[in-house]
């Protein structure tokens, strides 16, 4: 337990895993089925989402409201390259994960640089001015995207292999919240709550403000770019209308309910959410009415989210190792 504590991102990695083995154990004795397992694959992906928006609008203090978008770039960008690619090799999984792992990398980098596009301008700006300009480019790539025939256009994109498993989604998790809770708890992740808590205080520590909210900004779009190339390859077919303003508020409702400061309030959120619609199936229609709703109420009475500031053990880093880390 002593070298758990002193080494979380082993920590991290076990819990994911023993997370894997139930999952597992469960699906193999027909526990869960595989509307089940595409639930919880989905909730993966929604976590990833989540914690990279948290690292934007939680620890680094900016309000940006069109995620979905990005996701969109990676969604498109990996569907096309592997239904081109693999249109006749796909059976061949030496051939069709490589190319699968590839283009889901190449979508998040486009990701990265529609995201650079979008902030380099537009994080001068604050608050409410920043929420419309992403907002506005959440809705110029859903459009682009509407209009461009060879994406598919307003028919959407099929024939998507299916190359998303299980295993894929626990790896890609793992990996992606391990990576974005080492930054936000080394310096430059001090950086980013110096900025949100005041910029000019920030600005007198040396820091550029700009810089760092540019940087933030381009990794998590990042992150989003690779989740909507899982998102692909998981439902395999894509509609513009997967990636509307709707999208980004529900990741925001995900991350405001778990707690926006927090990156076990990133992953509690979108869990509840993505299982949440099961339990209520009869209420589909009623969706967007329920989901502000508790909103509003966790807003009410749980200001700071379902988490607070509160971590996870496995997910906190010890004062001694932030500082080996920050050094």
């Amino acid at each position: 337990m002593t070298f758990l504590r002193a080494h979380r991102t082993i920590a991290t990695v076990i819990a994911f895993v023993l997370a894997y083995v139930v999952i597992k154990v469960l699906n193999l004795a027909d526990i869960l089925n595989a509307y089940y397992i595409q639930l919880i694959m989905l909730a993966g992906i929604n976590i990833v989402m989540t914690v990279s928006l948290g690292m934007v609008n939680g620890f680094t203090g900016q309000f940006s409201i069109g995620h979905a978008g990005f996701m969109a770039v990676g969604a498109y960008t990996s569907a096309m390259i592997t239904t081109v690619w693999l249109h006749t090799s796909a059976a061949n999984p030496l051939v069709a994960y490589p190319v699968f792992i590839a283009a889901v990398l190449v979508g998040g980098l486009l990701a990265a640089a529609a995201g650079y596009l979008v902030g380099a301008p537009s994080l001068r700006l604050k608050g409410d001015y920043l929420a419309i300009v992403t907002l506005s480019a959440n809705e110029l790539i859903r459009t682009v995207i509407r209009v461009t025939e060879v994406l598919g256009g307003p028919r959407g994109l099929g024939g998507i292999p299916k190359l998303t498993t299980l295993e894929i989604v626990f790896v890609f998790t793992i990996l992606s919240v391990v990576l974005m809770r080492n930054y936000l708890f080394s310096s430059y992740g001090r950086s980013m709550k110096a900025v949100r808590d005041s910029e000019i205080a920030a600005e007198a520590m040396a820091i550029d403000t700009t810089r760092q909210k540019v940087f933030v900004f381009v990794f998590s779009a990042f992150f989003a770019g690779v989740s909507g190339g899982i998102f692909a390859h998981l439902l395999q077919f894509i509609h513009p209308d997967n990636f509307s303003f709707v999208k980004s508020l529900e990741y925001l409702i995900y991350l405001y309910v778990g707690g926006s400061t927090s990156i076990s309030g990133a992953i509690v959120g979108p869990a509840i959410f993505t299982l949440l619609p099961e339990l209520m199936r009869g209420l589909q229609a009623w969706r967007l009415v329920i989901y502000p709703l508790i909103l509003i109420l966790v807003m009410i009475f749980r200001t700071e989210g379902v988490m607070g500031l509160k971590e996870f053990n496995f997910i906190l880093i010890p004062h001694r190792q932030r500082k080996e880390v920050s050094a």
